[in-house]
């Protein structure tokens, strides 16, 4: 068990601005209770971030490391793009060399780090079918009728977590803020769904921004971006490369002829410290 009693050492890193909180657990057991993840997700009197991430041992001898992904609301999330990169970057800052593979709830992903720092990671294979994003009953993954105001039809896919992209002609005007808390609870989402709102600006080319469930508007979402493009190359809009666009910057997507999606982008350090045991205990 943790010892709560103490300070509890972190590392603060971001993916195009979408933030996290990576603690290292891989030699010392660390269990947060939702109210204690809550406490430090709260940016006035925690640490803030949109997800936190924990390292823990590996479960499968074909990984280096196992994943959690933990949502500022306390609940778990089983992929993140941004937050796989940064965990990619942590670990290999650490062990040397350019390659890791993470294990997580949703499957085994492959890394390296290449030319410029830019991480790729193999997200997996994009699921298409409506048991496995879920959706609540046999409804159209390519264009499932959400129906609500200029947020009409949504593609679905599953990447390792569910999401549900909208394209529309100008995302300047989509009050994502008021829109994504209706979509992500929507009936057809029983596990609720993270909600990209997209805007093709030529065929290799993608606005997007993201509201994740459990943590809400986000600068970046990894796996978000990779959802984008297959729903892109599903519409037939876009080929299956493509420039993904959001607020601080750019990820290039590839969905594979073999069905697996990988992502490439940066990850950054912002700073090291210590929470508090007055956070971590409820």
């Amino acid at each position: 068990m943790p010892v709560l009693s103490s300070p509890l050492p972190f590392t603060k890193m971001h993916g195009l601005g979408n933030d996290f909180v990576v603690i290292d657990a891989r030699d010392r057991a660390v269990s947060l209770s939702p109210g204690a993840v809550t406490r430090i997700a709260d940016r006035h009197t925690g640490v803030g971030f949109d997800q936190l991430v924990l390292l823990e041992p590996p479960r499968s001898i074909s990984a280096d490391v196992f994943v959690r992904f933990i949502n500022a609301d306390g609940s778990e999330a089983g992929a993140c793009g941004n937050g796989s990169r940064c965990a990619v970057s942590y670990v290999l800052d650490r062990v040397g060399g350019d390659f890791v593979t993470l294990e997580t709830v949703s499957g085994i992903l492959p890394a390296r780090r290449g030319d410029g720092e830019l991480i790729t990671v193999d997200m997996g294979k994009a699921r298409l079918g409506w048991r496995d994003i879920p959706l609540s009953s046999d409804l159209d993954t390519e264009r499932t009728p959400v129906g609500l105001g200029p947020l009409d039809e949504a593609t679905c896919t599953n990447m390792g977590n569910p999401h549900a992209t909208f394209f529309v002609p100008d995302l300047d005007v989509i009050d994502l803020a008021r829109l994504g808390p209706l979509v992500e609870h929507h009936p057809y989402f029983p596990e609720r769904v993270n909600v990209g709102v997209a805007q093709v600006i030529g065929p290799d080319r993608l606005r997007l921004r993201v509201w994740e469930r459990g943590s809400g508007l986000t600068l970046a979402c990894g796996s978000g971006a990779c959802a984008a493009l297959v729903a892109a190359v599903r519409r037939g809009l876009t080929g299956r490369t493509a420039e993904l666009l959001l607020e601080r910057g750019s990820l290039t997507i590839n969905w594979r002829e073999d069905g697996h999606v990988l992502m490439t982008g940066p990850s950054a350090t912002s700073f090291n410290g210590f929470i508090a045991p007055s956070l971590l205990i409820d």
